[in-house]
């Protein structure tokens, strides 16, 4: 290459190369850290924890199981937290919006945490998720503008703030409701984490690619327990922790972190959740249940209830996740609203895959 045909150029590459491998190697290092913290975490829950998921008639599992692993994930996030917070200050976003996310990240587990210790019904969780949200919209992290016009965007205005609490009210409830099989939602996780981490680092925004592999640590600690066997659930305290985490994080990088990452890029990622939950909540609707009421119709459950066992249909919905990840490593070299036309192939898959589910679940007799 021309670049290396100057020794000038050589030598003034050489530090720059060096300190950039040092930076990943401690970075590197850290992760690998909190890695052994999530797996060590989770040992110990699996040898004391007295909070045990019973089976009952909707339950994929069939013996008494230790929950609460999402304390692990819980806990190493909040550690990844306060490095940023005391060490890397570079990486740091405007402190009002750290501490409004770190703040109601903590809101989120503990009254997750509290509601899986104590079962408390879902219109008191519901509750408890809507005050966590107001506390993100009362520090500003609000959807303010979408970027998908060639004039800088479009304000939103006060739609902002609705749009702002739909999006992560719906997203925490959607990952909340999606797990339910070994793997599946520690699994996609880390896959969105790694791919999320990925594009952020790629565009230069620090604070969300720290986080991401904060959580994919977390995260990759439960798993060791959770994949295959199911020896350690991650309750309510991690699949809520992290709908709700991911869903204020895809509004952080797009508008408060350095490099300003797609608003986009969270909604494809997690394409195959969100769509499954709609699509079930829809159907349901119509057919007049009450969508209120808990269930075992999701179609991840339908394909399970089919036959397939928890890892076939874990590993499926991994594979949807890292299509979805390469559709977003697309997505970044397309500008403005053609972004959109990534998701048409996903969509069309997604409705095929229902209608399959649905028409073998009903030949069945599972509907």
């Amino acid at each position: 290459m021309w670049l290396f045909d100057n020794n000038d150029n050589k030598e003034s590459l050489t530090p720059l190369i060096i300190m950039t491998l040092l930076s990943f190697l401690t970075h590197l290092i850290f992760a690998s850290g909190l890695f052994a913290f999530s797996y060590i975490f989770c040992w110990t829950l699996i040898q004391r924890s007295k909070i045990m998921d019973t089976p009952n008639h909707r339950s994929s599992h069939t013996k008494p199981t230790p929950t609460a692993g999402g304390l692990a994930i819980v806990t190493t996030f909040f550690l990844g937290m306060a490095v940023i917070f005391f060490v890397a200050e570079e990486t740091m976003i405007t402190q009002k919006f750290f501490l409004g996310f770190t703040f109601s990240s903590l809101l989120i587990a503990g009254m997750s945490f509290y509601d899986d210790y104590r079962q408390k019904p879902f219109s008191l969780r519901l509750i408890t998720q809507v005050i966590a949200i107001l506390v993100v919209i009362l520090f500003g992290i609000v959807i303010t503008r979408i970027d998908l016009s060639f004039s800088g965007g479009t304000a939103l205005g006060l739609a902002g703030y609705l749009i702002t609490f739909i999006w992560i009210l719906g997203l925490t409830n959607a990952y909340n409701f999606m797990d339910g099989l070994n793997g599946m939602a520690g699994g996609n996780a880390v896959i969105t984490s790694l791919f999320l981490g990925f594009v952020a680092f790629g565009q230069g925004s620090n604070f969300t690619y720290i986080v991401c592999y904060t959580i994919c640590a977390g995260t990759l600690g439960f798993l060791m327990f959770n994949f295959p066997k199911g020896r350690l659930f991650m309750g309510d305290v991690g699949s809520t922790f992290l709908g709700f985490t991911f869903a204020t994080l895809a509004i952080i990088s797009s508008l408060y972190d350095d490099a300003h990452t797609s608003l986009l890029v969270i909604p494809l990622l997690l394409f195959h959740f969100i769509y499954d939950t709609f699509f079930t909540f829809l159907r349901r609707l119509i057919a007049g249940e009450n969508v209120f009421q808990a269930h075992r119709t999701h179609l991840y459950q339908l394909l399970n209830r089919l036959g397939f066992s928890h890892t076939i249909v874990t590993l499926f919905y991994c594979a949807m996740a890292v299509a979805q990840g390469l559709g977003v490593l697309w997505m970044m070299t397309i500008l403005d609203v053609q972004r959109l036309f990534v998701f048409i192939p996903y969509l069309l898959f997604q409705i095929i895959y229902s209608i399959v589910i649905i028409y073998s679940a009903r030949k069945k007799n599972l509907l």
